[in-house]
């Protein structure tokens, strides 16, 4: 009985050995199929989720541009505006400013030619002058002249001036 014991244990372990090895087998080929399939999924969410990584990307920039972009362009445009504005209105009081510049020096050109026209009146007049007040019309004589005979010529009444 001992050789019946030992070949029954022999080919129970055999046999246990054998079913061992299929059940390994057997889970070891799940596991590649399970393995397969997981890296299968994984691929496929991993590629889902780069594109929508770049759809997400893609609108992120086009949102950071935008974004950019409106605050620049007012920006450019109100540097612009403030910057031809400023030289304008530079441009412009720096003209007015020279026009009244030249205006002043025509004033004080035609003062000047006044006073000299007034220089030569009195001096070819003797600073004689005409007034006229309340109807009545006076011949002005230079300070200091003294009045010689009153006389007519012409009917018209005449005074002699003497320069001295």
């Amino acid at each position: 009985m001992d050789s019946n014991a030992n070949d029954l244990t022999a080919r129970l372990g055999r046999r246990l050995e054998t079913e061992r090895r299929e059940i390994e087998e057997l889970t070891a080929n799940e596991l590649e199929r399970l393995g397969e399939n997981s890296r299968r999924v994984a691929r496929r969410a991993l590629r889902s989720i780069e594109r929508d990584t770049e759809v997400a990307v893609g609108n992120m920039r086009e949102l950071l541009v935008t974004a950019w972009l409106r605050p620049l362009i007012v920006g450019v445009a109100l540097w612009l505006g403030i910057f031809v504005g400023g030289w304008a209105t530079m441009r412009w009081l720096s003209r007015s400013v020279q026009n009244r510049i030249e205006d002043i020096s025509l004033a004080e050109i035609e003062i000047e030619g006044g006073r000299e026209m007034i220089a030569e009146i009195e001096e070819t007049t003797w600073g004689v002058g005409l007034r006229e007040v309340s109807g009545v019309r006076y011949v002005t004589l230079p300070r200091g002249t003294p009045v010689l005979t009153a006389f007519t010529v012409d009917g018209r009444p005449y005074v002699e001036l003497r320069r001295e």
